[in-house]
């Protein structure tokens, strides 16, 4: 069962898309955080999914103030140059607390047991480690967020669970930065971070031209299994 939720805060009020299980709460919740291309079918087919397996799921427009409602694909060329624009001039400090107040909102929604992770996808991926080191959120998992090395002196802040993904050939994030990357967070008590070899960015988004199945299916189980032990 999917429908539109919406989430008020102090600068506006933005949709999320919401998929919920047909079981009877209370369930936790888990903020699926999309790529460049806004919560497109791919997003809101993650989203289905988790809902399939007893969680709500919540898909926020991040993109709200700038093209709401907006649904891209990565096989239309002027949908890559569209969402590359979004991205360039995106304001991430105003997006962590639009996921901020996500959260939340999601802490007290109809069905829910209170309890909130997050996950996210490439432009996601970042903003689920900007979040774990800026909001409270009860668990953390981030799928190849580029440009999260820039941020590193943040992890001293992140005090609940975070698991990291990483792409072994991502050709948005260099060997130096996976290092770095790897090397910070497999420091932290709280956090477990693991390294696809031989994928490329975006190894995880069904349907799309790097998708690997085996290692999707790793990364995901790990992933599934990080959400029953810090959300149940």
């Amino acid at each position: 069962m999917s429908e539109t939720y919406t989430v008020h805060t102090p600068a506006g009020h933005f949709d999320c898309y919401l998929a919920r299980p047909t079981a009877a709460g209370p369930h936790p919740v888990i903020i699926v955080l999309q790529e460049i291309f806004g919560v497109n079918a791919g997003i809101r087919g993650i989203a289905d999914h988790y809902a399939a397996l007893g969680y709500l799921a919540l898909c926020p427009d991040l993109f709200w103030r700038a093209e709401p409602g907006l649904s891209l694909s990565e096989d239309k060329d002027g949908d890559w140059a569209r969402g590359a624009q979004l991205y360039q001039s995106y304001n991430l400090d105003w997006g962590v607390q639009d996921i901020a107040a996500t959260i939340g909102a999601a802490r007290s929604m109809e069905g829910s047991s209170g309890k909130v992770g997050v996950t996210g996808y490439c432009l996601g991926g970042l903003m689920t480690f900007l979040s774990a080191a800026r909001t409270d959120g009860d668990a953390f998992a981030a799928y190849y967020g580029g440009g999260t090395e820039r941020y590193l002196d943040e992890a001293d802040n992140i005090g609940a669970p975070l698991l990291y993904h990483l792409a072994g050939a991502d050709e948005y994030m260099n060997q130096d930065a996976r290092h770095r990357i790897h090397a910070t967070l497999a420091g932290k008590p709280h956090a477990e971070v693991h390294t696809y070899p031989g994928c490329h960015h975006a190894f995880a988004r069904p349907g799309g031209k790097h998708f690997d199945a085996a290692a999707a299916s790793l990364a995901n189980s790990r992933t599934e299994d990080f959400f029953a032990r810090t959300l149940h």
